[in-house]
């Protein structure tokens, strides 16, 4: 890709930071680079079809994204199946993924990463036919997901907030998960379906999660006793165990983690989803499955 053409992505509301700053910085960077390029607003109602036709009509080669998991979400989602690259300016509330690609978090080295230009194919998956890129979930983080898009400040602050409020008011929901032909029962605080290895703000959730290896990260985290539950999440994060000793250690583990290219999960008492940290409505059940090499993101 030789000739390069940019259209960069604002996301107007995303995060604290002041997006006057960011337009002034893509102008001078992208200016001095001799790159042409174009600025628009991201759409909060997601319709891109006269983006996408503007794309393909103008010939741009790169589609630039300012701000968090939900942006990228929704313009990938909107735009795959172009023959375009994906870069990330991070300006959301947890980057998730642009953390997870090694995208730096300061709007100038990013930029910098963009105009390098090497990218690599990027895994998505869907969940009842919705489009997911990083990482989504059913119950405890998903109720927080839930409240904290109702706040008017999206900082890390209120998200922690939020965390520990429902933490306090968290209880287990009951599942069934069917796996390459069989099938369990738990009770679970949360089910997390990463293709990402973090929630976001460098806490990871899959350590064995890779953008581009065409898997699915499941983590369960089990009904136990609450004192427990965050050092168990601290001893998660330095461990692994496989699919074929779920049946086993059902009873032995308070965190499951194995990987899959599909599942479907049985939501038996309707716990709340989210999707990239968006929320969404649930559902009585869930059918995933691993989009392999959705899209070409510029990273590290």
């Amino acid at each position: 890709m030789s000739e390069r053409k940019i259209i960069y992505l604002v996301n107007p509301i995303s995060g604290t930071s002041k997006k006057d700053a960011i337009k002034k910085l893509i102008e001078s960077e992208t200016t001095a680079q001799g790159i042409p390029f174009e600025i628009a607003h991201t759409n909060a109602d997601g319709d891109y079809d006269l983006l996408k036709d503007k794309i393909i009509r103008e010939k741009f080669t790169d589609v630039v994204m300012t701000g968090g998991d939900g942006t990228v979400n929704q313009v990938t989602g909107a735009l795959r199946g172009l023959s375009v690259r994906y870069g990330i300016i991070p300006m959301g509330s947890g980057n998730g993924l642009a953390r997870s690609a090694g995208i730096p978090m300061k709007s100038e080295q990013a930029l910098a990463m963009i105009f390098a230009g090497k990218s690599q194919m990027v895994d998505a998956f869907l969940i009842n036919n919705q489009y997911a890129c990083m990482l989504s979930g059913i119950g405890f983080d998903a109720q927080v997901a839930h409240d904290f898009a109702t706040k008017t400040s999206r900082g890390l602050l209120t998200y922690t907030q939020q965390s520990i409020i429902n933490f306090f008011k968290a209880h287990p929901y009951q599942f069934e998960l069917i796996i390459d032909g069989f099938s369990f029962f738990t009770d679970a605080f949360f089910i997390s379906i990463a293709n990402s290895n973090q929630f976001g703000n460098n806490f990871t959730i899959a350590p064995q999660a890779n953008l581009h290896d065409g898997l699915l990260d499941i983590v369960i985290v089990q009904k136990m006793n609450k004192a427990k539950l965050p050092f168990v999440m601290l001893k998660h994060i330095r461990s692994n165990n496989k699919i074929q000793q779920l049946v086993e250690e059902m009873g032995q583990k308070n965190i499951i983690y194995f990987q899959t290219t599909s599942l479907t999960i049985k939501n038996m008492k309707y716990a709340p989803l989210h999707i990239d940290g968006e929320p969404r409505e649930t559902a009585e059940e869930f059918h995933i499955e691993i989009l392999k090499d959705c899209f070409e993101l510029i990273c590290s």
